[in-house]
Order: structure tokens, then C-alpha cells, then sequence
């Protein structure tokens, strides 16, 4: 019987210890709520309440005995050997009156589990499926995203100035991710968002990026120091492919098989198309400090290819554009080629 009671109460303790693990955004529970099932909770009242009336019962029956026991005046040894065999009587009488009153531990530790898995009370198997049905639906979620790549310009030209004169180029990337899976235990998704994406090239050996009277952009030398010498370009993306996600199906129960299409490793390949926002040209150096906003030949749109592999919430990605960075002539053929990693959350 006291096996019982441990097992009720590491039920419980166990159910309020998960509902205090949660940390939802808007907690609209009351807060009384504790993580028990109210059937469950109700049930083990009522035990409980039964339990303390057998008790009752049985102590005052006990206690009129003791007393009768008292005023047969015997020594303390013997006393205290006959007090002991009717403790033992009773609690004896307590544990079969208890056992009488036919409290169903298994069942009501698994509708307890019940209730932690789906946070409400089912009265069949029809509802615990439906249930699950509900809780293990197809993954449709927006997650927000950050990425970082080294970019590359590539073209068949050797006389380009600006390959010559590039310290480094960057891809700095945030927005949200869309991911779509086309079943609840299907690995294909499709997945697509929205990012901010700013492309810059950073420019060595004292050069700029400068305009002439016709508005056509070259590189000029600066006739002192330069500590700086950037082109910034900012752009709207919006990413359209699809997601193959090699995870085992997990079973939830009650032949609900399910795939949790956002974890694991994946590997996923799209599209991508932007909008050009702004190109601001920075320097700084001896005797000059500008940053300006203008048109400096690049593209107002861009698109291109992407495979990424992931693991989690981590990915490693390889993208390359289709079009040139620049338009019309400007650093003629060269294409924007970028490795880099990203997190999502």
C-alpha cells in the first residue's frame, strides 16, 4: 500500500516539475494550474479523503482499546508488547479496508501521462489519437535566422582592377526562414522567408571606388592613407526551394507515426531573388571621411542558386549568382560566389 502513495506522489511531483520546465511566451493557464490532470487530481482526492476516514475510523477504535489495555494496570514491558500487537492489528485492518476500496494506480498514472503529453484529459483511445493527430501535425513554422559568407567574385577577365585591389569581400545576412513540410511523416518540405542581405566589398592598396562626370564607376587611387574604402549594398531576399530531411519517423503512440522535420541533418536546395535597397560608398582616412549614398553601377536585382546542409540549427550553405554584381560594363562578368554558415532559433 505505501508503494501506492510513492507512486501517486512521484507521479505528481514528476507532472509538476515538467509544467515548470515550460516557459511559454504567453502563459494562459490560471494559476492554479499545477500540471495535474483535473480527472486525476480529482480521483486522488477522493482516495485520499476515503483514506483519512478508514483512518479515523480505525484510530478512535484503536485508542478505546489502548485505554481498556490501561486499566488492566499491567507493568511496562507487558504493556507495552500488548500495545504493539494492537497497532499492528489495526494497521493491518487499515491496509484491507483500504485495499477494499479497489484504487486503480495503473490507470490513473497513465491517464496522469496522458494529460503531460497533451496537456487535457481523453476518455478514449478515439480522443488520445485525435489528440495526437493534433499535437504531431506537419511542421509550418517561421524560425529567424543569421548568416555570415565570404564572397567571392568571379569572372573570366585577368586585367580586372578590382580583383587586383579587393582585400576581402562579405555576405551578412538576417531574416526569417519558412518551413513547410508536406506531411506529418513526409522528409520533403518546402521552404522559403524573407532576409536583409548586405554585400560588402572592401577595398585595398589606398584605392576607391570613384564616378566621372558620365556616372561610370572606377577604381581611384587616394594620394594619401586610407583606413577604410567600402561599398555597401543592402538588398531584400526572398529564398524558394525544397528540404529532404534524413531523421528516423518516431512513434507518438496509438500507430501516429511522425517526423520532426525541423531537427537532424538535412540538406535542402533553392532559388533566391533580391531587391537592391541602397549602395553607400564609405572612406576614411587621412584628410577624408565620407560615406554616400548613390548609384554605383551595381545590380538593383539579383538572383542565383543555393545548397545547404544542416544539423539542427546549424547550417553550412554555398550560393552562387547568376547575374553579374555589377551592371553594364562596369567590372564586366563578375558573379557573386559565397561559402558561408548560418544559425537559426
Amino acid at each position: 500500500m505505501i508503494k501506492k502513495f510513492i507512486m501517486m506522489g512521484f507521479v505528481c511531483l514528476l507532472s509538476t516539475a515538467a509544467n515548470a520546465q515550460r516557459k511559454p511566451v504567453l502563459n494562459l493557464q490560471p494559476k492554479e494550474d499545477t500540471g495535474v490532470s483535473p480527472i486525476v487530481k480529482e480521483k486522488v482526492d477522493d482516495y485520499a479523503k476515503k483514506i483519512d476516514v478508514i483512518i479515523q475510523e480505525e484510530k478512535k477504535m484503536m485508542e478505546a482499546e489502548l485505554k481498556e489495555l490501561q486499566a488492566k494496570n499491567l507493568d511496562k514491558t507487558e504493556f507495552d508488547k500488548q500495545k504493539a500487537l494492537v497497532a499492528d492489528r489495526y494497521s493491518e485492518k487499515i491496509d484491507q479496508r483500504i485495499e477494499a476500496l479497489g484504487f486503480d494506480m495503473d490507470a490513473v498514472i497513465q491517464k496522469q501521462v496522458r494529460f503531460s503529453l497533451l496537456n487535457s484529459d481523453v476518455t478514449s483511445n478515439e480522443e488520445l489519437k485525435e489528440k495526437l493527430l493534433k499535437k504531431f501535425r506537419p511542421t509550418k513554422d517561421l524560425s529567424p535566422y543569421i548568416s555570415y559568407g565570404i564572397m567571392n567574385l568571379t569572372n573570366d577577365r585577368p586585367d580586372n582592377a578590382l580583383d587586383h585591389n579587393l582585400r576581402y569581400a562579405g555576405n551578412f545576412e538576417f531574416g526569417f526562414k519558412f518551413n513547410y513540410q508536406f506531411g506529418r511523416t513526409s522528409p520533403w518540405g518546402l521552404i522559403s522567408g524573407i532576409g536583409f542581405s548586405w554585400r560588402t566589398l572592401s577595398i585595398d592598396n589606398n584605392m576607391f571606388v570613384a564616378k566621372d562626370s558620365n556616372s561610370n564607376v572606377y577604381l581611384e587611387n587616394y594620394d594619401k592613407g586610407l583606413s577604410k574604402s567600402k561599398l555597401r549594398t543592402g538588398y531584400i531576399m526572398v529564398p524558394l526551394g525544397v528540404q529532404y530531411n534524413f531523421s528516423k519517423l518516431k512513434n507518438a503512440g496509438m500507430d501516429v507515426q511522425y517526423l520532426d522535420y525541423s531537427k537532424g541533418f538535412r540538406v535542402g536546395a533553392n532559388v533566391y531573388g533580391g531587391v537592391k535597397m541602397s549602395t553607400n560608398n564609405i572612406i576614411k582616412g587621412e584628410g577624408v571621411s565620407n560615406r554616400e549614398r548613390g548609384d554605383y553601377q551595381v545590380s538593383p536585382f539579383i538572383y542565383g542558386g543555393q545548397f545547404t546542409v544542416s544539423y539542427n540549427d546549424f547550417s553550412i550553405f554555398v550560393k552562387k549568382d547568376f547575374g553579374n554584381f555589377f551592371k553594364n560594363t562596369t567590372f564586366e562578368n563578375d558573379k557573386a560566389l559565397i561559402f558561408g554558415v548560418a544559425l537559426w532559433w
